[in-house]
């Protein structure tokens, strides 16, 4: 047995861990707190404290995480696809 091989499978065993991982993760929470206004969803002015919404998260306080961004455009695009072979399959039935 090379040594090699046994640490590139461990490697590789630790990163198909942690992938799994973080798509449960994206399964299970797919929003974060915003960046932005650090979940608060608003800012206090400096001047009057007057309060305005955050722009980046609508003043929700949360964003989707990249993952769950990922996993949405694929769907999409998959959604798109099959729409589109099944455009092409009707109209070559007429």
């Amino acid at each position: 047995m090379n040594p090699l091989t046994n640490l590139t499978f461990l490697f590789f065993l630790f990163l198909t861990f942690v992938a799994l991982g973080y798509t449960w993760s994206c399964a299970v929470f797919p929003y974060k707190a915003c960046r932005s206004c650090r979940g608060v969803g608003f800012f206090r002015s400096p001047v009057f404290r007057a309060i305005r919404l955050c722009r980046r998260c609508d003043g929700s306080g949360r964003t989707l995480r990249a993952g769950r961004r990922a996993y949405n455009s694929l769907l999409r695009a998959r959604r798109s696809f099959r729409d589109a072979q099944e455009r092409n399959r009707r109209n070559d039935d007429h």
